[in-house]
């Protein structure tokens, strides 16, 4: 059952503003051109380490708590009132999805139909087990870019804000991603100690 609070909140897939949304696509694009695939491996194994320092500060209750958040650049405003365990288990969506549309773009593959922001929404009923599935697809998102020598593809699918990528821009966005998450699940786990 949905919180007072969280009716209040813009429903899953509104997106961002649009200021901030080209403000978004210009960073990234700019990124994509500045960075090598080497820092963008090196920022997601970072960003990595630092959300498993955080979810491992939480117990079954804790972790399972949702807390409304101020909105952070690039999170929408209805993930604004999640858990860890909610973050943890859009990044294990997000991470699993990731995976496959690289291994389908690096097969030069077009992946059928288009993914909206709203299917990645995590369940809000998610508990503890959810650590091992995150740590799984993270696993699995590492290997996917390990086995594909060349991400640079001809092969494009469409990100519901930034077009269409190719596996390069795909795993460009992965460290930025977690970024934005790890952030979240701070703003956590400081609302749940004030």
């Amino acid at each position: 059952m949905a919180d007072a609070q969280e009716t209040r909140l813009a429903p899953p897939g509104a997106g961002l503003p649009l200021g901030e949304l080209l403000l978004a696509r210009t960073l990234f694009a700019l990124r994509r051109w500045t960075s090598s695939r080497r820092s963008f491996e090196e920022r997601f194994d970072r960003e990595r380490k630092l959300v498993r320092a955080l979810f491992q500060q939480c117990d079954a209750e804790t972790g399972a708590r949702r807390v409304l958040i101020s909105r952070i650049p690039g999170l929408e405003d209805s993930s604004r009132n999640w858990s860890v365990w909610m973050t943890l288990e859009h990044l294990r969506i997000v991470h699993e999805l990731l995976a496959s549309i690289i291994a389908d773009l690096v097969r030069e593959v077009t992946p059928p139909g288009e993914t909206g922001i709203a299917a990645v929404k995590p369940n809000a009923d998610v508990g503890p087990e959810v650590v091992e599935a995150y740590e799984a697809s993270s696993d699995l998102l590492v290997s996917v870019i390990a086995s594909s020598p060349n991400l640079n593809t001809r092969a494009r699918y469409p990100h519901p804000w930034f077009g269409p990528l190719n596996a390069a821009d795909w795993h460009a966005l992965a460290g930025s991603h977690l970024g934005i998450h790890r952030t979240q699940i701070e703003r956590i786990l400081k609302g749940l100690r004030s």
